[in-house]
């Protein structure tokens, strides 16, 4: 049973509600049945707002918090959201939720389902508090949220569900990998393992060793191996050859130079020794790599 208390409306809001013949497309189409968004909108300063639902829903309900503040009770525990908190109400969970009655919230809100919701298990029932920051990129996860109700209102047709799931993945994540999401744009100057990292793909095509790249930053090799292995569970120089193998995919896709010309120019010592790292990485040959890639590229050529 669900108990409803609202004002007549919140100026500016908006919410689009799926059908349910929609959300069974959902449910067998093999892209969007592993998340699919059934509600969606925003409520702008929504005073008086309020929420009851003793026995929950079918569905996840992500609340975003923009500004203004808020309450949500959950498993017998109360939360305040304030501007950029999040919350994720379990489906089948009893909740309530509502405006502050002197500061009320703006909130973007979502409901959700999905054969692999269990992927965000580790934010889901969890106060989600993203801090202010030079990249918190809270524009961005709008944006995202944004993408999907504009393709909803769009309407249903099968890519707009289906991009609308991955923009909802991508949200997701924004929120369980938030130090990933937050420092794509900008590295942070004492993060030392980014520092390395930028050093390493700046010098794919020098010679370089590990004592090389802990000098780079002022460590002795064996603490910044411990350091860097923790961070990104791989050893500085497993790490490091990655970085050129993923180079030489971009010189065999992208440019005419000949598999030896490449093994030289990221310093592999011949052919042979490029040509059995490449494998271990990639499971096939740089020469079956390039032919596959030009073979699919023909491919594309002739579909449009």
């Amino acid at each position: 049973m669900e108990n409803i208390e609202i004002a007549e409306g919140f100026k500016g809001e908006k919410a689009i509600v799926t059908p349910y013949n929609i959300r069974e497309y959902q449910e067998s189409n093999e892209i969007t049945r592993q998340l699919y968004v059934t509600h969606i909108g925003y409520y702008p300063d929504a005073k008086y707002h309020f929420r009851q639902r003793m026995e929950g829903t079918n569905e996840n309900i992500l609340i975003y918090c923009e500004k203004g503040k808020g309450w949500i009770e959950c498993k017998d525990e109360k939360y305040i959201l304030s501007g950029n908190q999040a919350f994720i109400i379990p489906a089948g969970e009893s909740h309530s939720y509502g405006a502050d009655s002197h500061n009320p919230w703006s909130i973007y809100w979502i409901h959700f389902n999905g054969k692999n919701v269990h992927m965000f298990s580790s934010i889901i029932g969890k106060h989600l508090i993203i801090k202010e920051s030079d990249n918190s990129r809270y524009n961005d996860r709008i944006t995202l949220f944004e993408d999907m109700y504009q393709n909803l209102e769009m309407g249903y047709n099968p890519e707009n569900l289906e991009y609308i799931s991955f923009c909802l993945m991508h949200f997701l994540a924004s929120l369980k990998y938030l130090t990933q999401f937050r420092e794509i744009k900008n590295v942070k100057v004492d993060d030392v393992i980014q520092q390395c990292i930028h050093y390493m793909k700046d010098n794919l095509e020098n010679k370089i060793t590990l004592k090389d790249i802990a000098d780079a930053v002022g460590y002795s090799s064996s603490h910044f191996t411990t350091l860097f292995s923790q961070r990104t569970s791989f050893s500085p120089m497993v790490y490091y050859n990655q970085l050129k193998i993923q180079r030489a995919c971009s010189f065999l896709q992208f440019s005419d130079l000949k598999i030896k010309e490449i093994a030289f120019r990221l310093g592999y010592y011949d052919p042979f020794h490029f040509s059995n790292s490449f494998i271990k990485e990639m499971e096939i040959t740089p020469k079956e790599y390039r032919r596959k890639y030009q073979e699919n590229k023909r491919d594309n050529i002739k579909d449009i």
